[in-house]
């Protein structure tokens, strides 16, 4: 039985105020095109198929596409789980209806993990389906257990579940597991606590693990995150994004083999001279723009729209500044009075350092003279 593992869609996200939406529906139809390229059995979504509990609309409706073509244009099943950002009672609004177009969702946690089982010429195969877990949602269904840390909280839970051991098994989960590489666009838990031991996992044939953006394996090649399917944030940008393809067979057989995935605009980071960014080809990649001139013009990063019209973020790094001076997308100069726009000016030449009330009274009084003459 061969397997797509993917996750964290997060869709209806924005990056910088700009939408991604288009980005995300181009990216899907790709995900369709492996599943049928590579003749998958069963696509697997390992959590925060939304990017918030409330989608939107338009984020709703991209959701249904994507469902309806896996399910009803290729006709494979579609497994998911909720995550962090999903809310796990609107996820599972109409799970058993949906059941019968072959699309598995898991209800909101009442104590027990939820399991579908699927079947081919080795067996049976039983994917395992866990929503994210806190700690204080599983004690509230098991009292008795000693329950502080999410570790605690997993394996409680393992307890409760019936594992067969002579069945191929496959779990769905979303949780952060020890040794796994984060990136600045997911969410984070102070000391640690959310932290979970790979070896609890050791009865499980393949984990399809969501969360982390970052495609990774943990500790052993059956033990993966499969990543975001779009860059979410320029920690991200230095790597590729792809899905994990799993092949199962027999108990104890299983290839894993990644297809990559490419966006319709990258998130990069580009950085030189005015003179040497202008020169660039034109593209509308989601950048982060870093000049290093000493002298930079107070329109650099309007001049420099005209070769990246994408500009997330727009930096100035020299012997003045010393530091990485960021300019939001959100405050564009557009937006900006003439003494606001000085301030800025200043700062950018006087290693960020603001001007005085003196310079500020002065660049008034000029400007009053200037608005007072004929």
């Amino acid at each position: 039985m061969k397997l797509l593992h993917t996750s964290d869609w997060h869709i209806g996200r924005s990056l910088f105020e700009f939408s991604l939406l288009d980005d995300q529906r181009e990216i899907f139809e790709q995900i369709c095109s492996i599943v049928r390229s590579e003749q998958v059995d069963a696509v697997l979504i390992s959590g925060d198929l939304y990017d918030r509990s409330l989608p939107s609309a338009d984020a709703v409706q991209l959701l249904d596409h994507i469902f309806t073509t896996l399910t009803e244009q290729i006709g494979v099943p579609v497994l998911a789980i909720s995550g962090n950002h999903d809310s796990a009672q609107r996820i599972s609004y109409f799970s058993a209806l949906v059941r019968s177009a072959g699309v598995y969702v898991t209800e909101a946690f009442e104590g027990r993990m939820q399991s579908v089982t699927l079947s081919d010429e080795y067996g049976e195969l039983t994917v395992w389906m866990l929503p994210f877990l806190r700690p204080q949602q599983v004690k509230r269904f098991l009292p008795e257990e000693k329950i502080v840390t999410y570790q605690d909280a997993m394996q409680a839970v393992l307890r409760q579940t019936p594992i067969d051991g002579k069945k191929r098994n496959i779990l769905l989960c979303h949780q952060f597991i020890t040794g796994a590489v984060k990136s600045d666009s997911e969410e984070h838990t102070v000391g640690g606590l959310d932290q979970i031991d790979a070896a609890v996992f050791d009865a499980f044939d393949y984990v399809a693990l969501g969360h982390i953006h970052r495609p990774q394996r943990v500790r052993r090649e059956t033990l993966r995150y499969a990543g975001s399917p779009l860059k979410y944030s320029f920690s991200e940008a230095d790597y590729g994004k792809s899905v994990p393809v799993v092949d199962v067979r027999e108990k104890g057989c299983i290839d894993v083999h990644t297809v990559p995935l490419s966006p319709m605009r990258d998130v990069r980071r580009v950085e030189g001279m005015m003179d040497e960014l202008m020169r660039m080809p034109y593209s509308e990649d989601y950048v982060w723009v870093t000049v290093h001139d000493e002298c930079v013009p107070p329109d650099a990063r309007v001049t420099l729209s005209g070769v990246f019209p994408n500009i997330m973020k727009f930096s100035i790094v020299n012997s003045k500044t010393k530091t990485d001076l960021d300019v939001a997308a959100a405050q564009r100069m557009e937006s900006k009075s003439v003494v606001e726009l000085f301030a800025d000016f200043y700062r950018l030449q006087n290693n960020d350092q603001p001007p005085s009330a003196a310079h500020m009274k002065e660049i008034e009084k000029t400007l009053r003279e200037l608005e007072e003459r004929p």
